[in-house]
């Protein structure tokens, strides 16, 4: 699933109109609906957790290519790095401890 910096990132000035802002938030709702779906359709805390897991793993990795991207063509773009591998770090400790593999 894309992200709404990935949807709007040709036109960033979008989100700050009131039907947008509506979508996004009606879309964030569904996002969570989902989730809670999964789980209750499994009954398992482990698959929604992997979901939830790989999106945020899938979010750090935009990220990272957007700040590549900012620093290949010369923009300047705060430096989210040191953040971004912090929690990949943290996330995959975490799935090594529980024996999760994504």
């Amino acid at each position: 699933m894309k992200s709404i910096r990935e949807i709007f990132r040709n036109n960033p000035s979008l989100l700050e109109e009131p039907e947008v802002i509506q979508l996004v938030d009606y879309c964030s709702e569904l996002q969570d609906e989902i989730v809670e779906l999964k789980f209750q359709k499994t009954d398992n805390k482990e698959l929604a957790m992997l979901d939830m897991i790989k999106e945020v793993i899938k979010g750090c990795n935009s990220i990272e290519k957007e700040q590549m991207e900012h620093e290949r063509f010369g923009y300047e773009a705060p430096n989210y790095q040191e953040t971004i591998s912090n929690l990949k770090n943290y996330i995959y400790s975490r799935c090594r401890d529980e024996k999760i593999w994504l």
